[in-house]
């Protein structure tokens, strides 16, 4: 029977040296690509949130897709978009990056239904 041992902080650092770089470009891609498609994302926000923020914002995308709707037309900067249930909810002042991703879960399951 295999022992599943927890290591300490110290040594994950002394095994990988370059994690919390590797860590900071990843949330600096994923914010990134979040920004172009018109979410606001705090500097310090956790990559794996945002990965999983990101999956939702494309599988919401896809719905919209799929349902015949316009992104260009449905987007967050729309004035007057045509299809109000195709625009991608916008964050909350405050909300966490994982309420926020339910959100977008909701709506995209919303399109679908």
């Amino acid at each position: 029977m295999a022992v599943h041992r927890e290591y300490p902080e110290s040594l994950n650092d002394m095994l990988d040296p370059h994690r919390d770089e590797e860590r900071e470009a990843a949330a600096v891609e994923l914010s990134g690509r979040l920004a172009q498609k018109g979410v606001d994302i705090d500097s310090d926000e956790d990559p794996g949130d945002l990965a999983d923020l990101l999956s939702a914002v494309e599988d919401f995308e896809g719905a919209v897709s799929a349902a015949g709707g316009d992104l260009m037309n449905n987007s967050l900067t729309s004035i007057d978009p045509p299809n109000p249930e195709f625009v991608l909810p916008a964050r909350h002042a405050d909300e966490p990056v994982s309420r926020y991703r339910d959100r977008i879960i909701a709506a995209a399951e919303a399109i679908r239904d």
